[in-house]
């Protein structure tokens, strides 16, 4: 009763909070400093009072996010000097002073001196790349930047961005050498020559670079300086800056309002880079991959705003709008021709980002494979389209044609809605706990499946690896604990077992007339299995384990700085799954494939090659030694080209009602034949079936012997 009284009390400091905010700020426009001093205020507290491991924000805390945030700003050391760091040390035990007291005089500090540096290492890259790189020196370049020291001149600094450019350009020097050995045409060019061209890349990339650094405005910096204080918490409590949550936001729901374009920038150029199928560009047809976008007019402006050197995001915002609006883009066409289209915004879906199923035939029978990107939810509107409510549609979608098992992928799915995937984990089982949660101070709290009904009662098979996370993790630990599905994949999942709350943070200033603030997430939660253990650190340990070609390289939680400690709770009161397969005998005789396969042992070895590229970090810049051991990386890679020519014998086909969107939707169509191409040629999914087919056998026999002995 006691926790129970202090978290109501929290929460209504929170209220407080937030009425004071609104009160303080109803009617002032801020920018600057102010506006930083607010983010500070309303993060700092939303960290002491609401995550789940608050920190004394204290001088050794000062230390840490001192040195995080200077790693961030220059992480190659190729901007700040000794003397700046020097400088920057006498706040290094302060930084938690100046945080208590809304202070950004540190961050000022820094922000202006990076300004400054960034506009020297613009004449110092100019200049360096006026002169020819000497390829037959030997000199060595290393990629091992964490002990690197910061120079302490300027001559030290531009022997720095020598060698740095000098590494950029061997590239491109090799690469023109490559080309001309290979082309039979055109005149033969000098090493000279090609040295000279190799350089003129190089230098276009750095300018292309440092166009997009300029463009870089105070709040993204803040939001570096920001997020070196929130991660000092854990790795999963972020400020988002206003064009992340938008994006965000976009990630989570799937759809935005705009015209359904995707941009790119290109020097000073905003240029179409994909057109998103079934929306309002998509339906209107004037608008082309590769149309550079010159001015953007409003319907109810008089004037057509130029875009042309403005940075992305602010080109997006004058382009995107509600729906129903009108928007008149000014376009330099492929071809040179200028011509204005006018497009109505409506309600872009990113079809991409939503489940997709498949039917293939397999020894007779007919499995369905689903893919879940995200569990995906609309942040204004739950009860508009989720991952859990499309799932189910999947899966009757995938019954009327009569499929006898389903396999759901979920590699590379990062998570998402916490409810989104109780429901989801629902579908495959009667009733019952699907993860428990806990808060500091709290008793747990067991979220459960109270819908009796179930969708998919047949064999099932989870397949993850090393990126899938968070709510990936729980359906997959569910399903294991249930003994309901195999689980197929890498040793273990990401890791990540804790549960962040989403705050955008306009709603703390009312009448902001200054733009967003953005928004905060953070962590309020460590989440657990329905056996009591959690997957913090250690993941979800597949059933049967696959190696890939991440095997050996350093994913997961557990490679991040700051992560919460693994620990267990009480199991909850669950009962396994009805025993309708020989769950160990099943997952022996996958064992046996797997150990069995050639195909397998080959990309364990090619795993095993590409922890071995990664971590090299010293390279040759004498052309001759470098291209001596390209070649030899190449040789050996070579062994390895067998692993993309696999396929199997296997045909997967789009179900009924998208085959008629298809007839429409070339887009679509397209990117149904990719996807079923690939899934052709995945091993994993071919052991997947391998494995439903062995639950129905099973299951069949099981169900003959239940039968015989009843009758």
């Amino acid at each position: 009763m006691k926790d129970i009284m202090k978290r109501n009390y929290k929460i209504l400091l929170l209220t407080l909070l937030l009425a004071f905010a609104s009160c303080s700020f109803t009617t002032k426009s801020f920018e600057g400093d102010d506006k930083d001093r607010t983010l500070i205020k309303i993060v700092t507290y939303l960290l002491s009072e609401f995550h789940f491991s608050p920190q004394e924000i204290n001088d050794d805390f000062s230390k840490e996010v001192f040195d995080s945030y200077l790693n961030q700003l220059d992480p190659l050391k190729r901007y700040f000097y000794a003397s700046d760091i020097k400088e920057f040390e006498k706040y290094k035990t302060k930084l938690d002073d100046q945080l208590k007291a809304y202070d950004v005089t540190f961050f000022n500090l820094t922000h202006d001196r990076l300004l400054k540096r960034i506009e020297e290492s613009k004449a110092i890259y100019k200049d360096v790349l006026t002169k020819p790189f000497d390829f037959d020196l030997a000199e060595e370049y290393s990629t091992d930047y964490e002990n690197l020291s910061y120079v302490t001149s300027k001559k030290e600094m531009e022997e720095r961005w020598r060698k740095q450019l000098k590494f950029s350009t061997i590239a491109n020097y090799d690469e023109l050498i490559t080309q001309q050995e290979n082309d039979d045409e055109n005149p033969k060019k000098t090493n000279q020559e090609l040295e000279v061209e190799a350089r003129e890349t190089t230098l276009n990339s750095l300018d292309e670079l440092f166009f997009y650094i300029d463009g870089r405005q105070r709040k993204e910096l803040f939001a570096v300086y920001l997020n070196s204080i929130t991660r000092e918490f854990d790795p999963h409590t972020t400020y988002l800056e206003p064009e992340d949550k938008d994006r965000f936001e976009v990630a989570m729901s799937g759809n935005f309002e705009g015209i359904g374009a995707r941009l790119q920038p290109k020097g000073e150029a905003t240029i179409v880079n994909e057109i998103i199928s079934g929306g309002p560009a998509w339906r209107q047809k004037g608008l082309e991959v590769g149309d550079q976008i010159l001015k953007v007019k409003q319907e109810d402006e008089d004037e057509a705003v130029n875009i042309v050197g403005m940075r992305l995001g602010d080109a997006i915002k004058h382009i995107k709008g509600p729906k129903g609006t009108n928007v008149t883009l000014t376009l330099k066409k492929v071809d040179g021709s200028i011509e204005d289209i006018t497009i109505t915004r409506d309600v872009v879906v990113i079809e991409e980002t939503y489940a997709k199923s498949s039917i293939v035939e397999k020894d007779g029978k007919k499995f369905g494979v689903i893919n879940l990107p995200s569990f995906y939810l609309n942040f204004e509107d739950h009860k508009k389209r989720n991952a859990a409510s499309d799932m189910k549609l999947e899966i009757e979608r995938l019954k009327e044609q009569g499929i006898e098992g389903i396999v759901v992928d979920l590699r590379n799915n990062g998570g998402g809605s916490l409810p989104v995937v109780v429901d989801l984990a629902g579908l495959f089982i009667k009733e019952g706990p699907i993860v428990q949660v806990k808060t500091t101070g709290e008793p747990k709290e067991v979220l459960k499946d109270r819908d009796r009904s179930i969708v998919w009662d047949g064999p099932l098979v989870i397949m993850v690896n090393e990126n899938s996370a968070s709510a990936s993790e729980i359906l997959a630990a569910a399903m294991q604990d249930y003994k309901r599905a195999v689980v197929i994949g890498s040793k273990q999942t990401f890791g990540k077992g804790t549960v962040q709350t989403y705050q955008d943070l306009n709603r703390f200033v009312r009448n902001n007339t200054s733009g967003s603030l953005g928004a905060f997430k953070y962590t309020i939660q460590k989440y657990y299995r329905v056996n009591g253990g959690s997957v913090q650190l250690e993941g979800v340990k597949s059933d049967v384990v696959v190696p890939n070609r991440g095997s050996y390289l350093n994913f997961g939680e557990r490679n991040f700085e700051n992560h919460l400690a693994y620990d267990k709770i009480d199991a909850a009161d669950y009962d396994v799954w009805g025993n309708y397969f020989d769950y160990d005998a099943t997952i022996a005789r996958s064992n046996e494939r797997m150990t069995n396969s050639k195909q397998l042992k080959l990309i364990d070895d090619n795993a095993k090659w590409i922890k071995k590229m990664r971590d090299r970090d010293t390279f040759s810049l004498k052309y001759d030694d470098y291209k001596l051991a390209l070649e030899k990386n190449e040789d050996e890679a070579k062994r390895f080209d067998k692993i993309s020519d696999y396929q199997s014998n296997l045909t997967f086909s789009s179900l009924p009602y998208e085959l008629r969107i298809m007839e429409q939707d070339s887009a679509l169509k397209d990117r149904r034949a990719n996807w079923h191409a690939n899934l052709s040629k995945d091993i994993y999914i071919e052991e997947a079936l391998n494995v439903l087919n062995d639950i129905k056998m099973t299951y069949a026999i099981k169900t003959k012997v239940a039968t015989t002995v009843k009758e």
